[in-house]
């Protein structure tokens, strides 16, 4: 099986000779240049939900390293043969987690993108003191303020920071999903305003759709899936 075994159908013109991942690193590395920044300090998370190794294998052997997953148990099913494989692969849950889940995530997770409310920031703190172990972590803000969307709100976020220093946590930036069918620049926009006036620099936005337009604004972090791997089905 070859990397470039199919192109998605949203893939621009001018990479058809290219694999699908090969042609993401493309278009990251161009928006990058026009934001005078460089391709190399934006990290493709390659979302793999729902994907079986056997997807994931070839970008794992075209040099992809950095995978996301959106549930704790379907990444204990699928991710600890691979890792055990390839130990050099690192990943990053981008999903909601339940309180419940946290130490299962600090044992399994490099990263976690999903901390939106002081319940789970506590759980978390207290899986990483058991674990001993301290993963990095995005804030998940609201941005669109969506009553059907998790994350937390624009107003809570002071307090979420102040309670993770205190916990000693190590936020690393925010994230976002931004909502559907609307321009996406505003809400990247606002949460790079907000992570600049928190002193964060990471920030975690932008997918198959929208990715290089949060690269010309600051994402350090893109979250693609259906652009490497093909739409789900259903």
């Amino acid at each position: 099986m070859t990397p470039a075994s199919h192109t998605p159908a949203d893939q621009p013109t001018g990479y058809d000779d290219l694999s699908p991942l090969a042609a993401i690193r493309a278009r990251i590395d161009h928006a990058a240049k026009i934001a005078g920044r460089k391709g190399e300090d934006v990290t493709l998370v390659a979302i793999s939900k729902t994907k079986p190794a056997s997807a994931i294998l070839p970008l794992i052997a075209e040099g992809q390293r950095v995978f996301g997953e959106n549930r704790v148990q379907e990444a204990q099913d699928k991710w600890p043969a691979l890792i055990e494989a390839y130990p050099d692969c690192k990943l990053h849950l981008v999903g909601q987690l339940q309180s419940n889940k946290a130490e299962a995530a600090v044992r399994l997770f490099d990263c976690i993108h999903s901390l939106d409310r002081p319940s789970l920031l506590t759980a978390l703190a207290h899986a990483m003191d058991k674990v001993g172990r301290r993963v990095p972590l995005f804030v998940q803000v609201n941005i669109g303020e969506e009553e059907q969307k998790g994350g937390c709100a624009i107003a809570d976020l002071p307090a979420l920071l102040t309670q993770a220093r205190a916990a000693d946590l190590p936020v690393q930036g925010l994230m976002c999903v931004p909502p559907a069918g609307i321009e996406a620049a505003p809400f990247f926009a606002l949460l790079g305003k907000l992570a600049a006036d928190h002193g964060l620099s990471g920030l975690s936005m932008g997918m198959s759709e929208d990715f290089e337009t949060a690269v010309m604004l600051g994402a350090t972090h893109v979250r693609v899936g259906s652009a490497l791997f093909g739409r789900r089905e259903g």
